[in-house]
């Protein structure tokens, strides 16, 4: 709430990299409607692929994993009759919350949203989800060797209800004026909430969840088609690292939103260019064989596995993948490292 009391000073002097990235965001938004409109099967297919992969990264965070890969896709299809483990409720439950905001209109954003989306995340738990915390909490690290540091000290329980309500007034009042980049006010919404830290436990999950629809919302939907959450997770140091460095002085209203909303808007603008890869992917004019060897070859990290080309390329087969890859690998291109699972592929060097 308190980064939205004076909006000019939280937004003041926008830094200069986070005003290019707003206008690589901007564009990739201006194109979303043209694959909307011609590329309607891909744009389905890279929907289911993202929703899984939101739930699973998302709760991954939190340490709430499910190491079966094939029992996962169950729990987050809808198709396990019974949940084992805490794990699988609580992938369950982010499930649930995903659905509910994408899957019918959860306007208008208010309190009974958030603790709705709570109880949705711990309805299969014996938590009593859905209710704001009765008690002081603190964000902390916890080292190897047993050790504890405060990261941040949030709201107090008695102070949480009305610092929320204060906030998603503050924050639909910003919009409304339409003073600010609607971008900028959703990421300082999400900074001020998981400052605020509402719950005893989900808060980072409710937020990540929330993030989308606020940004679908305001007409970025790239959301929908690429998992913001799997981008935080494979960035997730940049991720706790920019938070840490803009709540310090929140309290005192002298933080500094930049580290944060530089960060935000950074992951939004990588969705919006991995968004566009893949859509150009399928509209490439060679075979399929021709795309895995120009992803692997161009685009793929150094070490990349065989989930990440089929992440990137939908509707290539597996076999079609492990073929052109042994096409590469006869060539000298990619080596293999490892087995089953955890097998991954590794680019050989760039010859000098």
């Amino acid at each position: 709430m308190l980064s939205f009391v004076d909006l000019d000073r939280s937004l003041a002097f926008v830094p200069g990299s986070v005003v290019v990235q707003l206008a690589h965001v901007d564009m990739g938004r201006g194109r979303e409607e043209l694959f909307r409109n011609q590329l309607p099967a891909l744009l389905t297919e890279l929907a289911n692929r993202a929703r899984i992969a939101s739930i699973t990264a998302s709760s991954a965070l939190e340490g709430v994993v499910v190491e079966d890969q094939a029992r996962a896709a169950a729990i987050i299809g809808g198709k396990a009759t019974t949940l084992r483990t805490r794990s699988e409720r609580e992938l369950a439950g982010y499930r649930a919350a995903l659905d509910y905001l994408f899957g019918q209109d959860w306007r208008p954003l208010n309190v009974g949203l958030l603790l709705h989306l709570h109880r949705n995340l711990f309805e299969q738990t014996k938590l009593d989800g859905g209710r704001f915390k009765e008690n002081d909490n603190l964000v902390v690290d916890r080292s190897p060797d047993g050790s504890v540091e405060v990261r941040f000290v949030p709201v107090s329980a008695a102070s949480t209800e009305y610092f929320t309500v204060e906030l998603i007034d503050r924050y639909k009042a910003a919009l409304n004026e339409g003073r600010h980049h609607p971008v900028l006010l959703v990421g300082l919404f999400v900074l001020d909430l998981l400052t605020i830290h509402p719950f005893t436990d989900g808060n980072g999950r409710v937020v990540r969840a929330l993030t989308n629809a606020l940004l679908d919302d305001a007409g970025y939907t790239v959301g929908k088609y690429v998992s913001l959450e799997q981008l935080i997770a494979e960035s997730a140091d940049d991720y706790y690292t920019a938070l840490l460095a803009s709540t310090r002085g929140w309290h005192e209203q002298t933080n500094d939103p930049w580290p944060w909303l530089a960060y935000f808007i950074e992951v939004l603008a990588r969705a919006y260019k991995r968004f566009e890869e893949r859509a150009a992917s399928d509209r490439s004019t060679g075979t399929k064989q021709d795309r895995v060897r120009e992803y692997v070859l161009e685009h793929a990290p150094q070490i990349f596995r065989i989930a990440d080309v089929r992440v990137a390329l939908p509707g290539v087969s597996d076999p079609t993948i492990r073929l052109t890859l042994e096409q590469l690998k006869s060539e000298g291109k990619v080596m293999p490292e490892g087995r089953g699972r955890s097998a991954a592929w590794v680019k050989a060097p760039e010859s000098p």
